[in-house]
């Protein structure tokens, strides 16, 4: 193309690039004759050649350049800084291997943790620009920074503290439970239980692991096993009880995988007590008539406001009517006891002519029915309380399973008085919940009651059964401060044993080292006498009894056993002899207070009270999993769930 044939215009004074001291845009005439500046094409001004431009992009002039224009100097070169100095860029961010971007990176990852928000909220626009108002030098890391990185980091840091806290800890005890993850993904839930040196509880989220195989006892008991060992429970000549729900797959993983003893729940026991109740034929179908009001009012809006109207004009309080949950019999309670409150309100919108026509199938209950339900709910209130007791206590310990285990049987006992409906019901329930409990598990958990100062006394039981309860505790007491001495008693020789062998290896040192500075001429092939003294050294032998202990180690065992015997004894009359505390009391804070004056009988009380009576701590993870697993990351992996659980529980 020819120079007087192209019409070129400089570019503006604000584009910076090198290229337009040799580019400019192409100038055109249109159909009128008017001159126009064609920004979609730049001419070079050295051959007049025409080069395509889009906005910002210097690309395609660069290259032309660098092919037809070698000799023309092309981008500038880059100066470089003195050492130590930052660009301007540099300078207004915060290098995120800083002090303070890791801390604040950390109190991100943290706040994730704690909040159970996603990991895309580092993306989110808001977020990033109320820390950009906060930390203006702070760059945001992406959401694989806190995924693959400051998550684990934190998850490996409490772990080790967990793993610490389980160390220090005498005695430990485990709930399990199994659960499905809104991605239809199975998952195991394994807790700890400790009491620490100041007889304080302590629980933990251990894990949270997938099962993809079918939940069978064998395949729970490996995750079980493997539970053990990553957290170093075992402990030498001690056993770790476990509380699960009453499946059998759980009993067959707790007994494949060497705990003991195994603790059904008390929460299931109930209710699987209290559902066999509700399934009396005359009881069921009256369910059934209260299910179907329930339900036509929460499915229709006009019903429930005539219900909310008629509610101010009773002067009744103004609570939904509530329907129960099949699998949680406490909610159909609570549906029975919501009814009877609302009934004058119910059966005055029923009757009300704007819902009248929809209303048809659905009947009132007569006045039998309503006194048959009001039987029903003072029936089931024992069983609701003794449900919320072992739910909502700080510290439900195993010993609360017999008493309220007693209070039900109790209250389920036939009565005179009684309807043909209250009898099925107290006859289906006693029944069931009599089954629970029994064998070797009824002796353990009356010497649990027994060392519990709430109930000491034992008032349920005979005379014999409560002298038989502490002779079981006096002999396993007995045995268990046994063990502990002999424990002592080898560590304390093993340590005197070491003192002794390091004393005479460095008098052997100092003489083999005088030798050697007395014998520099023997033959160096030739150990001296001193170094085959310290090759014999390296291995110790057995600390030796002393003189003392071969002639009177018989007698002196012998009366250590006799002296042991009439400690416990007097422990135990001691004990037996002190009133009761109150039942609000905290067991652990008695025995914080008092342990020293039982040292015999405190380890054994720690060894049991450190057993829960419930599976609730781990069933309490399915509440905290499913905001996890949301439906906004549904597809979260099996790993991640178990470190955000983990960190959502065990994080102070």
């Amino acid at each position: 193309m020819e120079s007087n044939e192209v019409e070129i215009e400089d570019a503006p004074p604000g584009y910076r690039s090198f290229v337009w001291q040799y580019f400019g845009f192409l100038i055109k005439k249109d159909k009128d004759g008017n001159r126009v500046t064609d920004k979609t094409k730049t001419v070079c001004k050295l051959c007049y050649a025409v080069t395509l431009y889009t906005t910002s992009n210097t690309t395609n002039m660069n290259h032309h350049l660098q092919r037809h224009h070698k000799n023309v100097k092309t981008a500038p070169e880059k100066t470089s800084l003195p050492k130590g100095q930052l660009t301007m860029k540099q300078a207004l961010t915060l290098p995120l291997s800083s002090p303070r971007a890791k801390q604040v990176t950390r109190l991100i990852g943290e706040f994730i943790a704690d909040y159970m928000a996603p990991f895309n909220i580092v993306e989110n626009r808001k977020f990033i620009q109320m820390f950009k108002v906060l930390e203006p030098k702070f760059k945001m890391p992406c959401r694989g920074h806190f995924s693959e990185k400051v998550i684990p980091e934190i998850y490996n840091e409490t772990k080790q503290s967990v793993k610490e806290c389980l160390k220090n800890a005498n005695c430990i005890a485990l709930t399990t439970d199994g659960w499905t993850s809104r991605a239809t993904q199975s998952y195991i839930t394994i807790t700890a239980q400790v009491i620490d040196e100041k007889w304080e509880s302590n629980s933990f989220v251990l894990q949270t692991r997938e099962l993809s195989e079918s939940h069978t006892g064998v395949n729970i008991a490996r995750v079980l096993r493997n539970a053990l060992r990553e957290w170093e429970l075992t402990r030498p000549q001690t056993t770790i009880a476990c509380v699960t729900d009453n499946a059998r797959n759980m009993h067959i993983a707790v007994r494949e995988s060497g705990l003991h003893p195994h603790i059904k729940c008390l929460a299931h026991v109930v209710n699987l007590a209290s559902k066999r109740g509700l399934a009396v034929s005359r009881v069921a179908r009256l369910l059934g008539r209260v299910r179907r009001v329930t339900t036509f009012f929460h499915k229709s809006t006009t019903a429930t406001a005539v219900l909310a109207n008629k509610q101010t004009q009773l002067e009744l309080p103004r609570h939904k009517l509530i329907t129960d949950v099949q699998t949680r019999w406490n909610s159909t309670y609570e549906m029975l006891a919501r009814y009877l409150e609302q009934q004058a309100a119910v059966s005055a919108a029923l009757s009300s002519p704007e819902i009248r026509r929809n209303a048809r199938e659905i009947d009132t209950l007569d006045n039998t029915d309503i006194s048959d339900v009001e039987d029903i709910v003072k029936l089931l209130k024992p069983l609701k309380t003794a449900t919320k007791v072992v739910c909502d206590e700080k510290e439900p310990t195993v010993s609360l399973i017999m008493p309220l285990k007693y209070m039900i049987e109790q209250s389920m006992s036939p009565d005179e008085n009684d309807t043909q409906t209250i009898a099925s019901m107290k006859s289906a329930i006693l029944l069931d919940i009599s089954d629970w409990y029994s064998g070797d598990c009824n002796d353990m958990l009356q010497e649990c009651i027994a060392l519990d100062p709430r109930f000491r006394s034992l008032s349920h039981l005979n005379n014999e059964q409560r002298e038989s309860v502490y002779a079981r505790i006096r002999e396993k007491a007995a045995g268990l401060h046994l063990q502990r001495n002999q424990t002592s008693d080898t560590d304390e020789r093993t340590t005197r044993a070491s003192a002794s062998t390091s004393g005479a290896a460095a008098a052997e040192q100092a003489v083999v080292m005088i030798e050697t500075a007395q014998g520099a001429e023997q033959s160096q092939e030739e150990p001296v006498e001193g170094e085959r003294q310290t090759q014999d050294v390296t291995q110790p032998p057995p600390p030796k009894k002393t003189a003392l202990e071969d002639l009177l180690g018989s007698s002196y065992t012998t009366l250590e056993t006799v002296q042991s015997s009439r400690g416990i004894e007097m422990e135990i009359l001691s004990y037996r002899n002190g009133i009761p505390i109150p039942l609000n009391s905290s067991p652990l804070e008695w025995w914080k207070v008092n342990a020293y004056a039982y040292p015999i009988l405190a380890p054994l009380a720690k060894a049991y009270l450190c057993i829960p009576a419930t599976s609730v701590p781990s069933e309490r993870v399915f509440s905290t999993a499913g905001d996890i697993v949301c439906a906004q990351r549904s597809l979260i992996t099996p790993e991640h769930v178990d470190m955000l659980v983990f960190l959502k529980k065990n994080q102070s």
